[in-house]
């Protein structure tokens, strides 16, 4: 990508600039080094290490809510059990930055505090903190890509209930996890209903003297076993690994495609199979009371639980379930709704987390501070008024680097055509068609609706009534939709020059 200007004396310039190490960052600076070898990156991250996600949670029993051969890459087999551990995730990873020489792009401790747009050099300038140090850095770039994920790793969500000061025992939230924490022997109250508490509860049950999972209202799980009859068969057969990481890939998103329509096409027979799956654990009395939820499927993630292990907990009676809401905290406890008051040495608070946009980054564009909620998405990754950028969030019903995967061909063909073009500039701007587009929240709550969505709608850019504008969260759209984009379309704007005043040009925060 030509450069505009020379960067000041000091201070780093790159091509690219990728935030973050984490699944998304070391899939994008892969795709770098394929699709645009002769663009210089560095991937930014502010942990000690690679990972996101997976080296930032450090609670018993860690591991993904879906399986690897979607949420691993396309490019890199996977080889172990459907659902894997923090560690088995992080040494896939490790594999794929030594197999490629990522390592040299990658800087850690590296904590990002502001970036600015400057129209006049047309590039980005990153400031932050080398954590190790405390001491600040500058880098300036060309194009930002931002894989810094979509929550706050320092600090979880936990509600403030009353009395919380007067409970005598420690409250634990999964995200910060203490590393002195001695459960064992003790009487534990997991507050949740999610794929956390259905991860943690069953690592910590045997050792407990006993585990209430407390929850306000259920959720929807698949039990099954952590294994894939087709890759077992394939394997043998022989068959190579890259050919059984992609035939059994592909079989995963035809069923869960499959699933994904039933559940609005036929909402009533999918919610009997689910209940079906955790009834034959827990029986038919527990599952009308605690684990029949009120929503449809899909209205919120569903939980993939290998083997039954939380169910099968329940049933051997190391963990009790209670359905109710919390009236207070107690100095022994949990005072509940009904007035019933349950006894606890750890509470841990397994309540979610805390959306951060855009890494908590501040953001401005020529001086004038960004405010994303008045910007518009383009397809869920870019913004308007926000040049030289694009966002990696990935997809609710199917796994995340599904995304990951499709952004990046988009984002590295987007480099190579703004270099053939000779364009140091791009943006989306609403075309005149769009004029009259009624703007709506970043996602439908009748459709998706999940907490941590709910609490930060009004942080999250705008959609549109139109596909161009919105994140449709369906894959087996994207995977068609995506390649396809006619990149001189009137929605991207290159070098500068917007058409009209208004909804077409940048949108600052007041």
């Amino acid at each position: 990508m030509p450069e505009a200007t020379a960067p000041k004396p000091g201070t780093e310039h790159f091509d690219v600039l990728i935030v973050g190490a984490g699944i998304s960052g070391v899939g994008a600076a892969y795709h770098m080094t394929k699709q645009c070898p002769d663009l210089r990156f560095v991937v930014l991250e502010g942990l000690e290490s690679f990972g996101g996600t997976w080296l930032m949670h450090r609670y018993p029993g860690i591991r993904s809510d879906s399986d690897l051969y979607t949420f691993g890459y396309r490019f890199k087999p996977w080889v172990g059990t459907p659902i894997a551990t923090a560690d088995e995730i992080r040494k896939y990873m490790g594999e794929v930055i030594a197999e490629n020489d990522l390592a040299r792009h990658i800087r850690y401790g590296h904590r990002i505090a502001t970036a600015a747009w400057s129209s006049k050099d047309n590039r980005w300038t990153i400031e932050g903190t080398k954590t190790e140090t405390g001491e600040p850095f500058r880098i300036t770039a060309s194009f930002l890509w931002m894989c810094q994920g979509y929550y706050r790793h320092a600090q979880g969500y936990t509600p403030e209930w009353k009395g919380m000061a007067e409970f005598k025992g420690r409250i634990v939230h999964p995200q910060t996890w203490p590393e002195d924490l001695d459960y064992k022997g003790k009487k534990v109250i997991v507050i949740g209903s999610g794929a956390t508490a259905a991860t943690l509860v069953p690592a910590i049950a045997d050792d407990c003297a006993h585990v209430t999972l407390l929850q306000r209202s259920p959720t929807y799980f698949i039990p099954a076993r952590n294994q894939n009859p087709l890759a077992d068969q394939l394997r043998g057969l022989g068959i190579k690994e890259e050919w059984i990481h992609e035939i059994v890939r592909r079989q995963i998103l035809r069923d869960q495609d499959l699933f994904t329509h039933r559940s609005f096409s036929e909402p009533e027979a999918v919610k009997k199979e689910l209940l079906a799956g955790v009834g034959a654990f827990v029986g038919p009395e527990a599952l009308e009371e605690h684990f029949t939820p009120k929503y449809r499927p899909w209205r919120q993630r569903i939980a993939f639980v290998p083997e039954g292990d939380l169910f099968q907990t329940v049933a051997a009676g190391k963990t009790s379930v209670v359905t109710d809401e919390i009236e207070r905290f107690t100095a022994k406890g949990i005072l509940l709704r009904s007035g019933e008051e349950l006894e606890a040495d750890i509470i841990i608070t397994a309540t979610g987390f805390n959306l951060s946009v855009l890494g908590d980054i501040a953001f401005a564009i020529d001086g004038r501070p960004l405010d994303f909620a008045q910007t518009v998405t383009y397809r869920g990754m870019m913004f308007t008024g926000v040049p030289n950028m694009v966002w990696v969030f990935g997809y609710f019903r199917a796994s995340w680097t599904l995304r990951v995967d499709l952004l990046a061909d988009f984002v590295c063909r987007l480099l190579n055509h703004m270099k053939r073009k000779g364009a140091k500039k791009v943006e989306v701007a609403l075309r005149p068609e769009d004029k009259d587009m009624p703007l709506l929240p970043w996602i439908d709550p009748e459709n998706f609706n999940p907490g941590y969505l709910m609490r930060s709608m009004h942080l999250l850019p705008k959609r549109g009534d139109k596909p161009e504008w919105q994140h449709t969260q369906d894959y087996w759209r994207e995977k068609d939709e995506l390649p396809k984009i006619d990149l001189d379309d009137a929605a991207f704007v290159y070098d500068g020059h917007v058409r009209t005043r208004g909804r077409s040009e940048p949108v600052a925060a007041k």
